[in-house]
């Protein structure tokens, strides 16, 4: 019987972290930073948009209380991610305009291999952004060069003659 660090007491707290503890740290991970991640997309494209971002436009864009959007803010400055003055715009920091464009390169490359296996594009756009905050690095190189071939695929060759 496998005893998986368990002393003969059955003590479980000299027990070794499973491979799924791995796992789901790593999604508990990935669930704190979604967040984030989705706020600082959406400053950056109000910004780009109307030249500022105001809690209450994150608000009304996120269907969320401006209570919600204050507590959020509040973590975000915390991380370095946002800076603000009351009754100022949100203003991105250099780190979180680079997790912005970061989140969003993500999303790209997500959307684009979805598009290429053949799925619609209004449901492409929403499962990339679901499936963005938690693919890894190493599978988002795979999907982009996956990507590309499809398209190259779908692509006829300049120099190929069609045939009727």
């Amino acid at each position: 019987m496998e005893n998986n660090g368990a002393d003969k007491g059955g003590n479980q707290a000299t027990r070794l972290p499973t491979r799924a503890a791995f796992r789901f740290a790593r999604a508990r991970d990935d669930r704190q930073t979604e967040i984030a991640e989705d706020y600082v997309e959406l400053i950056d494209d109000l910004t780009t948009r109307f030249g500022q971002a105001r809690t209450v436009d994150i608000a009304r864009e996120l269907g969320v209380s401006h209570v919600t959007v204050f507590k959020a803010l509040a973590r975000l400055r915390r991380d370095g991610l946002v800076a603000a003055l009351p009754k100022r715009a949100i203003i991105l920091t250099e780190v979180g305009h680079a997790l912005a464009q970061r989140a969003r390169q993500r999303h790209q490359i997500l959307r684009q291999f979805l598009h290429a296996i053949g799925v619609d594009p209004e449901t492409a756009e929403a499962d990339a952004e679901g499936m963005e905050h938690h693919a890894s690095e190493a599978t988002l190189h795979a999907l982009q060069k996956l990507t590309a071939r499809l398209m190259a695929e779908k692509t006829p060759s300049a120099g190929a003659k069609e045939t009727k």
